[in-house]
């Protein structure tokens, strides 16, 4: 079986594009994005200075690890992303990984990324 990630789809005035990761909603202090984690794929650790993240996990299995504790997630778990901590997520499983991303905090620019 092949994963395709979702059509693109008009978010605000802009078209989203499909792929990774997929923004559905902005305001000056949060962020909802989609996200999609392909099967045997991973995001790579990082932290962020200014926003933590709240992760809902939509359908399919992730390993979430949370400065350096790492957990099982599946459908309707949630895990929360302190300011600064270093995360990453991975698919252990066969079919895709959906889950809902919130972000929150003052500055939430895709430049607040520290690789870890």
């Amino acid at each position: 079986m092949t994963y395709a990630p979702p059509a693109a789809t008009l978010v605000g005035s802009a078209l989203a594009a499909p792929g990774p990761a997929m923004t559905l909603e902005q305001g000056d202090r949060f962020c909802v994005r989609r996200l999609h984690v392909a099967p045997g794929g991973s995001l790579a650790p990082c932290a962020h200075v200014h926003r933590a993240e709240h992760w809902i996990v939509v359908s399919g299995t992730g390993r979430a690890t949370i400065d350096g504790a790492a957990r099982l997630v599946s459908e309707n778990d949630t895990v929360f992303v302190p300011l600064g901590a270093v995360h990453g997520l991975e698919n252990p499983g066969r079919v895709p990984l959906v889950l809902i991303e919130v972000q929150t905090g003052p500055y939430l620019a895709e430049d607040d990324v520290l690789p870890a």
